[in-house]
Parts: C-alpha cells; sequence; structure tokens
C-alpha cells in the first residue's frame, strides 16, 4: 500500500510541472506582444528633404545683384567689380549645417548692403522630424520679429487715414509706391523714388501703407514673413531694413537687405526695397526646388 501512494504522489508531482510549463508558455506569448508593441512605438520621424546647401556666394546671380546694390555698376576697376560681385562668405564650421554670404557696395547716393543666410536644420529627437524642428524655428522667428498676424492688404490700406483725403481707387497704388503716401497727398509733392531707391525726405514710419508693413507672406515656401524698419532720424540719414524670412521644408533662409542714403533726411524707398527683397526670395526658394 505504501508503494502505490508513492507512485501516485509522483504522478501529481508530473502534472503539476506540466501545468507550469504549460502557464510559462502562456506568459512568453503575452511577453513577445509586448516587445513588438515597444518596436512599433520607436519608429524614427522622416528625414528632411535636404542633406546639403548651396553655396552662399553664388547663390545671387549678377543682374540681381546690379538691382540691390546700384553702386557696383559705379565701380569703375575691373577687379574691384569683380570682389564686389563675389562677397564675403560668413565664418561656418560645418557647410552643411549653415552658409551665408554678405555684401556692401558703395554708390553716390547710398550705402547697400546684403545678407543672405541658409540653415538646414536636422532633429536630434527620433520622435520629431527635421520639418517639424524647422518649423518650430521658423515659428521663434516670426515670433521674435513680432510679426502681425495676416491681414488682407487691401481691405487694411482701404480703411487707412489718408483713404478720405485721396478720394480716388488710384490713391492706393500711389501710396504703395512710398512711405510718404500720407504727407505728399497733402502736401502734393511728387514721391517717386530715385535710381538709387532713396524717397523724399517727408517720409516717416508712421505713413507706411498697410501693404508695405511687417506681414506673413502666403506665396514663398512653406511659410514665410517679411520685416521693414527704419532707424536713425533728425540730424542723420535714416537706414532701412528689410528682413525676408522663409521656410522650405527642413531648410531655413534668412535676407537681409539694408540702405542707408548718404543725404541726411533721405529715406530709402520702402516699396522698391521691399520688391528687391522679394524677388530674390523667390529665386533663392526656386533654386532649392530645383
Amino acid at each position: 500500500m505504501q508503494r502505490k501512494a508513492y507512485v501516485t504522489g509522483t504522478a501529481a508531482l508530473l502534472a503539476a510541472l506540466l501545468a507550469g510549463c504549460t502557464s510559462g508558455s502562456s506568459g512568453g506569448t503575452d511577453t513577445g506582444d509586448k516587445n513588438a508593441d515597444t518596436s512599433t512605438s520607436t519608429v524614427a520621424a522622416q528625414p528632411g528633404k535636404y542633406r546639403t546647401l548651396p553655396e552662399a556666394c553664388g547663390a545671387v546671380g549678377h543682374d540681381t545683384l546690379d538691382s540691390l546694390l546700384p553702386g557696383i555698376a559705379q565701380i569703375t576697376d575691373e577687379d574691384q567689380r569683380t570682389k564686389a560681385y563675389a562677397g564675403d562668405a560668413t565664418l561656418t564650421y560645418d557647410t552643411d549645417r549653415k552658409v551665408g554670404c554678405r555684401w556692401k557696395v558703395e554708390s553716390n547716393d547710398a550705402t547697400d548692403r546684403l545678407h543672405i543666410d541658409f540653415e538646414r536644420v536636422v532633429s536630434y529627437d527620433n520622435s520629431v522630424s527635421d520639418d517639424s524642428e524647422a518649423q518650430t524655428i521658423y515659428t521663434q522667428m516670426e515670433v521674435a520679429a513680432d510679426i502681425p498676424e495676416s491681414a488682407s492688404p487691401s481691405t487694411t490700406e482701404s480703411e487707412s487715414p489718408s483713404g478720405s483725403s485721396s478720394g480716388s481707387p488710384s490713391g492706393s497704388t500711389s501710396g504703395s509706391a512710398s512711405p510718404s503716401a500720407s504727407s505728399s497727398a497733402s502736401s502734393g509733392t511728387s514721391a517717386d523714388p530715385s535710381a538709387s531707391g532713396s524717397a523724399s525726405s517727408s517720409s516717416s514710419p508712421s505713413s507706411t501703407p498697410a501693404n508695405l508693413q511687417p506681414r506673413v507672406l502666403t506665396d514663398l515656401g512653406d511659410e514665410a514673413y517679411l520685416d521693414d524698419q527704419l532707424s536713425g532720424s533728425g540730424s542723420t540719414s535714416e537706414q532701412r531694413t528689410v528682413t525676408v524670412v522663409f521656410r522650405t521644408s527642413n531648410v531655413v533662409v534668412t535676407i537681409e537687405y539694408e540702405e542707408q542714403p548718404m543725404a541726411t533726411g533721405t529715406v530709402p524707398d520702402s516699396k522698391e526695397m521691399q520688391d528687391r527683397a522679394q524677388n530674390l526670395a523667390a529665386q533663392l526658394a526656386e533654386a532649392l526646388n530645383g
């Protein structure tokens, strides 16, 4: 009887061990499912479109530089003119990530400066794409520049205080030609810019038409804005700085275009400088997409 009981106990022990193995097998399946979920959640975000950057000083053609920097045409020495076209490369330690170039040319009427900068953004967070990181950087720049929310230029301009004095639809056209629109309308003086881009000395920042004020641009890259600022007044000439910043995929491009007239009290023409800067921006965006 004792031998039979021993055999029965052994069989029970084996049955318990088999049950444990079956339970362990089920647990292994659960672990595999968890591992599968983990691998899915760590998939890296997509890299940006651009892996390299253009050569900055060669990105602007001579015809465009002639327009932006009128003083180049006044340089008689061929070597000096060639140097003026070449520009000066911005110091950088990684030309695949950031490049830039500067030009400075003096004419009989003004000193013009141009600076372009390309930044290729790379995200170091696997969950954030290069494009998203570039968008964050662009947004920070737009906020820092205090660019107002986009509005219809035609709508805001029609509400300009100078509109009632002009009483004509053509008033918006003449207003957009110069920041001195409201003052010239009352005095009857012409606000046409000179060949060098200088406007009448009666100009003032407060008279800048709505469609020339700092604003978001809707037809450039993935997102863009334009800033226009005057500095200096009274006994010194007023320097105008027009800045255009745009993003296309994971590249952020910055253009700074400055003009300081030689004559005291002269104000550089806003529309002319903005048109030149935007034309350059459109060319650079096209070259990147090409």
